[in-house]
């Protein structure tokens, strides 16, 4: 017989084995439900990313595969996933302040918004273009001949996407002049 110390032990054990299962299901449901190009979208603010982005590749192509805003801005891992999601705090909070609610306003943060992106791009090696894009399985023969030898040149060097592909899902803003 199981007595009662045991019982409530277990009774413990399995009502905290549920309440972390029911609060990684909620950040997962949570992460999935804002990971949705409808959900980024719907800030008015981004709308200037999102009509630029409809302009490209990546919203609409011959083989119909598209690319929506969290498969370029948020990684798959969990750990890096959670620490954009953290990051994309800011976001929300400059939406609340208005800091880019004008097309002026928008264009005046676009450098260092694309500063910002570009960095994290280059440090992850360009991982969420590569999660799409991966050289080892890249046709040179199939590319242009121009491509092709980017291509190689850049994986010879060490080069990661973002070096050479800049504004290739939005405007590629230009750098403000240096005021010193």
């Amino acid at each position: 017989m199981v007595d009662r110390a045991a019982k409530k032990g277990l009774w413990i054990g399995v009502l905290i084995f549920l309440a972390g299962a029911a609060a990684l299901a909620s950040v997962n449901a949570f992460f999935s439900y804002t990971n949705r190009m409808e959900f980024c979208i719907s800030c008015h603010t981004m709308q200037t990313n999102y009509n630029e982005y409809k302009e490209t590749p990546h919203f609409k192509n011959r083989s119909g595969v598209q690319a929506t805003c969290a498969d370029c801005h948020v990684p798959k891992e969990f750990g890096p996933k959670l620490y954009a999601k953290i990051m994309a705090a800011k976001d929300v909070y400059h939406e609340i302040l208005g800091t880019i609610s004008t097309p002026e306003k928008y264009e005046a943060h676009r450098w260092d918004m694309a500063s910002r992106v570009w960095a994290k791009m280059e440090a992850s090696d360009s991982r969420e273009c590569r999660s799409c894009h991966n050289v080892e399985h890249m046709d040179f023969d199939e590319q242009d001949k121009m491509a092709a030898k980017k291509h190689r040149r850049a994986t010879e060097k060490g080069k990661t996407c973002i070096d050479c592909h800049k504004g290739i899902a939005h405007e590629e803003p230009d750098e403000p002049e240096d005021s010193e």
